[in-house]
């Protein structure tokens, strides 16, 4: 079977989604203007749509429109983080209580895939890696909820600061070699749950791991 065409509402979804990972990949870091008809070409569409896509990702948090200047790649502060941070542990324990997912053995094939890469990356620590891991590691820690609104605040959320560890990365003293260390013991106790299907305690696990990971984050102090 051929795939169907990409719908206009689709097109602006993949845009939306690679000018997000640019910005969590610090492709576009914070401050960065960013020119809309640059990626109105880019991309192949007019302003208009491109716009709502810009507007869209203003309303997430990731950019601002600055009178006079233009678009603009938005900053993380730590009070912003612990409150996404905080509100986030809170989301990933709801996932169990409303809308669980059914734990399928394709769902236990991802999460086993996933600790293997954290297993690669332990041996071979590289920040982007390591980010594109932590990324795809919450999409499907989100996909285990049936919840729409769940998963898609969920989703705004993460990607609101997920930025700000890359950049600590390069401007404190985060030990990249012990994060990796520390992500592996934690996708292995992830998935040690999803294969015994206790999606409570899961849910559980990765709500204490966001907030060791933020205790670790004001540790190492502000990026910049």
């Amino acid at each position: 079977m051929t795939a169907e065409p990409a719908t206009g509402r689709d097109r602006l979804t993949q845009i939306h989604d690679i000018i997000r990972e640019r910005i969590m990949m610090l492709d576009y870091p914070p401050g960065e203007k960013l020119s809309e008809t640059e990626l109105a070409r880019e991309f192949g569409v007019s302003r208009t749509p491109l716009r709502r896509v810009l507007a869209s990702l203003e309303d997430e948090g990731l950019l601002r429109s600055v009178h006079g200047v233009g678009t603009i790649v938005t900053d993380v502060d730590l009070d912003e983080l612990a409150q996404v941070y905080r509100l986030r542990m809170e989301l990933m324990v709801l996932v169990a209580r409303l809308d669980p997912t059914p734990v399928t053995a394709e769902i236990v094939a991802g999460f086993r895939a996933l600790h293997q890469r954290a297993l690669a990356l332990r041996q071979a620590p590289a920040p982007r890696d390591f980010a594109a891991l932590d990324r795809d590691m919450f999409l499907a820690l989100n996909r285990l909820s049936l919840n729409q609104p769940q998963r898609d605040t969920g989703e705004r959320l993460y990607f609101r600061t997920a930025r700000i560890w890359l950049q600590a990365i390069t401007a404190s003293d985060i030990d990249l070699e012990n994060e990796a260390e520390i992500y592996c013991r934690e996708t292995a106790e992830i998935l040690a749950a999803i294969e015994t299907g206790q999606i409570d305690a899961l849910c559980h696990l990765r709500r204490a791991h966001i907030a060791m990971s933020l205790a670790r984050m004001r540790q190492s102090g502000p990026p910049g």
